[in-house]
């Protein structure tokens, strides 16, 4: 249930409220707004427990929430979200953010010369993994706390915030040390352990669908870290593993409206993953843009035919600029009010 507050409700009615709901065994968070407080709730919601709240001081109402996921639905957070990665706004009524960069941290050359060269074209953060998981252990992994020390030069040298991957519970602190945003990989999405250690930091979280997830499975994914207290939770719709084998997944185009109707939480379209060939990046990057995406997640590369990881998903500099020249004209013509973020 989704305790609504009065306007006018005290702190004093509020901390009543919160105690009374505790005393029939269901976890109550408070969710602060601008013009009132609601309280959510976490447990089993009896009608009892319902009637006894609703008639306490200070409250307005008591509103059933029929969806699994709580925290990140609309039925209990009406207004969009908005999260900064660094000072760059990622949501509705902000620009476009477009964060690129290679997959992987591959050496401080290629990283910094994409970094250059993100900026240069219009990019509002960078991309790039320190950490690699990979279906194969015989693949490139990535270069560990050296990657991380290679982003942290690029963002320097660039002035953009960095998005990475964490894989490991035990890595988390180290990451936030360095990254801007955390994000959570396909492979990870289920991880709840690493789910719960996102949601205790305080660092935005970049949470992408698992190769395989329903839309539900990915609010509820995103529930484990909200519910730890960490409400800067970005969404990423990269495509699903379907019987289709011309391109790497499919990507699920409606996703991105049907994820904002549910959840006021941002999402971003990272069209790289969505295809696996950088010549359907860009249409499906501007489709996604036309379907409502709050940003895009793009794999760069300056030689992409020699790249340690996912080279053929990637764009050289010059495509990702005529795909950065062409996202406003889509942008303008959903009315998005400012075209692309810069940091």
């Amino acid at each position: 249930m989704l305790v609504v507050m009065k306007r006018d409700a005290t702190k004093e009615e509020i901390d009543a409220v919160v105690e009374r709901i505790k005393e029939f065994g269901i976890t109550p968070v408070p969710l602060p707004g601008a013009e009132r407080t609601a309280i959510g709730t976490f447990g089993s919601t009896s009608r009892a427990a319902a009637e006894a709240v609703e008639s306490l001081p200070g409250v307005a109402e008591v509103v059933p929430i029929s969806r699994p996921f709580k925290l990140a639905s609309r039925e209990v957070i009406g207004e969009d979200t908005v999260v900064r990665i660094g000072d760059v706004p990622v949501g509705h009524g902000h620009p476009l953010a477009v964060i690129a960069g290679p997959c992987a941290v591959e050496s401080r050359e290629v990283t910094l010369e994409t970094a250059r060269a993100v900026r240069a074209a219009g990019g509002a953060a960078l991309r790039g993994g320190a950490f690699k998981p990979r279906s194969s252990p015989y693949t490139f992994r990535g270069m560990g706390g050296e990657g991380l020390e290679i982003l942290a030069e690029a963002r320097a040298v660039s002035g953009l915030p960095i998005v990475t991957e964490v894989l490991a519970p035990g890595d988390v602190e180290a990451v936030a040390a360095v990254a801007d945003c955390l994000q959570i990989g396909a492979r990870n999405m289920q991880n709840y352990s690493l789910l719960d250690a996102v949601g205790e930091q305080t660092k935005p979280v970049l949470l992408k669908r698992g190769m395989s997830a329903t839309v539900e499975e990915l609010l509820l994914s995103a529930e484990y870290v909200l519910a730890r207290g960490n409400r800067n939770v970005i969404l990423c719709e990269r495509g699903i593993r379907t019987f289709e084998r011309y391109t790497r997944n499919t990507f699920d185009i409606n996703a991105i409206p049907l994820l904002k109707r549910l959840s006021h939480l941002p999402v971003l379209a990272d069209p790289s993953h969505g295809t696996g060939k950088w010549y359907l990046v860009a249409p499906i990057a501007l489709a996604a843009v036309a379907a409502g995406a709050d940003g895009l997640l793009v794999e760069v590369h300056p030689s992409p035919d020699h790249a340690l990881s996912d080279g053929f998903q990637s764009l050289s500099f010059d495509n990702f600029r005529a795909l950065m020249g062409a996202v406003p004209h889509v942008a303008r013509a959903v009315g998005r009010t400012e075209q692309v973020a810069t940091p």
